[in-house]
């Protein structure tokens, strides 16, 4: 994957073939391209895992757009508590508490 990913890798990792949510897929992708690029300087294509880390993110944007309190309602089983943050993701962008050290 290349950067900056493009709207058919976000739909293909959250496998996705219709077009119903293009407008907000769009939209979490441009968020979270402009987020790495504020957080990360050194982005560029030789880095697969910022752009994969990326179109994670963005879905995760997209799909927690349907719990913005953090919680998910689970019927019978009542409700679940989503956790703000992805190791995995924060792992992938080198990001929180994966990213280098910084000297100053």
């Amino acid at each position: 994957m290349i950067w900056p990913p493009t709207l058919a890798d976000l739909k293909r990792d959250l496998s996705l073939t219709d077009t119903r949510d293009d407008t907000t897929l769009t939209a979490c992708l441009d968020a979270a391209v402009t987020f790495v690029m504020r957080v990360r300087a050194d982005v560029g294509d030789k880095n697969g895992d910022i752009a994969l880390g990326t179109v994670r993110l963005a879905g995760r944007w997209f799909i927690r757009r349907r719990s913005p309190d953090g919680l998910l309602a689970m019927a019978d089983l009542g409700a679940a508590r989503i956790p703000s943050f992805d190791p995995d993701i924060e792992r992938l962008l080198g990001i929180g508490r994966y990213r280098g050290s910084v000297i100053a």
